[in-house]
């Protein structure tokens, strides 16, 4: 296997934590591993390994965590994928965790809107575990956002309703 250094730019070079940890889902068709070796690391991409010294490690966990990290902004509300791989639902224009919903994953957010039914409002995400104002968030997210098939069928009281595609 060919062997290739990895050489962050100046900018990402960080000291911390002794693992690498890299946050990507590759399919099968792209196996990683992760090895370390005394103060070398390898990683082993698609049967190419690359060697790591610790600081490069820790530069790409940190470049990999920025690309994985996004906000989606829409007319309400905001989505935003988070490094650890979680989901927060929050108000478009709030910036305190007060006025966000977190899940799992966005797959735990499909797996609610699954389990919603046809027409449905804060109550029915409040039967889900999501509680207080958070409710009525999470229902308009869901209608904003293009992965969810539903639109808003009423403001007073706020319903939605799941568009059959």
């Amino acid at each position: 296997m060919p062997t290739r250094s990895w050489r962050p730019p100046p900018c990402l070079r960080a000291c911390g934590v002794i693992t690498l940890l890299i946050a990507f889902s590759p399919g099968e068709a792209s196996p990683v591993t992760v090895e370390r070796d005394g103060a070398t690391v390898h990683l082993c991409v698609d049967g190419e390994t690359h060697r790591l010294s610790r600081e490069q490690a820790l530069a790409l966990r940190v470049a990999v965590g920025d690309a994985l990290e996004r906000r989606v902004e829409f007319f309400r509300t905001a989505g935003r994928y988070r490094r650890d791989g979680s989901y927060a639902v929050a108000r478009r224009a709030a910036d305190t965790p007060g006025n966000e919903q977190v899940f799992d994953s966005f797959a735990a957010l499909r797996a609610l809107f699954a389990s919603l039914p046809a027409e449905f409002g804060a109550e029915a995400v409040g039967d889900e575990g999501v509680t207080g104002s958070r409710r009525h968030l999470v229902v308009r997210h869901l209608a904003e956002h293009p992965a969810f098939d539903c639109a808003l069928v009423s403001e007073r009281p706020l319903r939605a309703e799941k568009v059959e595609g």
